[in-house]
């Protein structure tokens, strides 16, 4: 078993600033272009990662064209000796948010013990729906893409704080990479180097143990890490993974880069954690979209959004109930109405903004709690897609650490 790997991860060069370099993950802001404008003119002639990425309100935009420029960027950029090499190590991230202080271990994973498909024996599953349509235009920006940088973040159910609190107890006799603080209200992060990282390996793999497994879920099913964010991007880098190694001999197979993707991993029990919902706002529909959502049964009261007014619809009392019998309106009456769109926003007011100015109809999604969603997976395979949020949009991860994996 080694579904975790100390990899060689890259930094820009202290002279660069990281404020700058630093911008949040691709698929937040996805209805605001006026986040990613300003986010545009901020880095303008800066070395920064909002060169190398490809936000998701811009896709469709120019595509080919912009994927050339992400390739030749980070081309550039190595060319150009902008990173310096942590070799083969662990980070551990500070992230300061409005929630509080919330601790991430940055490590590599194998993608062979990943898999997005339900009902599978992996040990890092995914935890909602893959929209299999949505990988093909990732693949084409990460297969000619020489680095990875990731906005994904595992869970882990370590419910003793086994792990990730210890190290962070003892932060301060590790060696600090960086500290600074994320551009537009991004709070604070800093990281440390880990370099022992087999002990910190041993660690995560105990949680594997059969009496560990059984106390927590009644089951010995092996269960590992689930994904909490950057579903997508995971199946992505699995999806690329399955198409490199058709040309590689069983001995390159093993220690190919690119069979390996940065995450950054989170205890699923951290204080600073918090699960958000992601809210849907719909474009193009009409009234008969609401008496069709009116319609809707359960004992729980749901929020709709519609002119600036708040109205409410019955929805099953189980969060993830409610989630799925939403989700499944959406998109029957999306299948309907071609001209009908969805888009998943992060933050009441947010959608509030969004809906007003679009003239749509916003959803108000119910929250799913944390402590349920590794039994839920066990039982139940995946949930709909974008059912939980981990923390509001600014919570999320910004791209830091980056990887070759040509």
């Amino acid at each position: 078993m080694n579904c975790i790997k100390a990899v060689d991860i890259l930094l820009p060069k202290k002279k660069y600033d990281l404020s700058l370099w630093s911008v949040i993950a691709c698929d937040q802001f996805t209805s605001q272009p006026d986040y990613w404008q300003s986010v545009e003119e901020i880095t303008k002639n800066a070395v920064s990662t909002y060169h190398i990425v490809y936000p998701e309100i811009y896709i469709g935009q120019n595509e080919q064209e912009r994927i050339e420029s992400i390739n030749s960027t980070m081309e550039n950029y190595l060319n150009k000796r902008v990173f310096r090499t942590i070799d083969r190590s662990f980070i551990l991230t500070e992230r300061t948010t409005r929630e509080g202080v919330r601790a991430g271990l940055i490590i590599g994973i194998d993608l062979e013990d990943y898999e997005f498909e339900p009902d599978n024996d992996a040990l890092i599953k995914a935890t909602e729906a893959t929209v299999k349509e949505r990988i093909p235009v990732r693949v084409n920006i990460r297969k000619n893409a020489p680095l990875e940088l990731p906005h994904i973040m595992l869970l882990m159910d370590d419910r003793t704080c086994s792990v990730i609190e210890p190290l962070f107890e003892n932060r301060k006799k590790l060696k600090k990479l960086y500290d600074f603080n994320l551009m537009k209200d991004g709070g604070n992060i800093k990281g440390y180097r880990v370099k022992k990282t087999n002990e910190i390996i041993e660690k995560i793999y105990a949680l594997l143990d059969s009496n560990v497994l059984y106390e927590k879920y009644k089951s010995d099913k092996k269960f590992l890490f689930a994904v909490g964010d950057g579903n997508h991007s995971l199946a992505t880098a699995k999806a690329c993974w399955e198409n490199i190694k058709t040309e590689l001999s069983e001995d390159e197979k093993l220690n190919h880069p690119a069979r390996f993707a940065l995450v950054e991993l989170v205890n699923l029990h951290s204080d600073a954690l918090k699960f958000s919902p992601i809210h849907r706002s719909i474009t193009g529909a009409g009234e008969d979209f609401l008496e069709g959502l009116m319609k809707l049964e359960g004992s729980a009261k749901g929020e709709v959004l519609y002119h600036g007014v708040r109205m409410r619809f019955k929805i099953p009392e189980s969060p993830s109930e409610a989630i799925k019998v939403i989700q499944e309106y959406i998109d029957a009456y999306l299948e309907k109405n071609q001209n009908a769109k969805v888009d998943y926003i992060h933050g009441d007011e947010y959608l509030k903004e969004v809906t007003l100015q679009s003239g749509g109809i916003g959803i108000y999604m119910p929250t799913l709690p944390k402590d349920e969603l590794f039994d839920y997976i066990l039982k139940h395979g995946i949930l709909p897609r974008k059912s939980f949020s981990m923390g509001e949009a600014e919570d999320k991860r910004y791209y830091l650490e980056s990887r070759v994996i040509v």
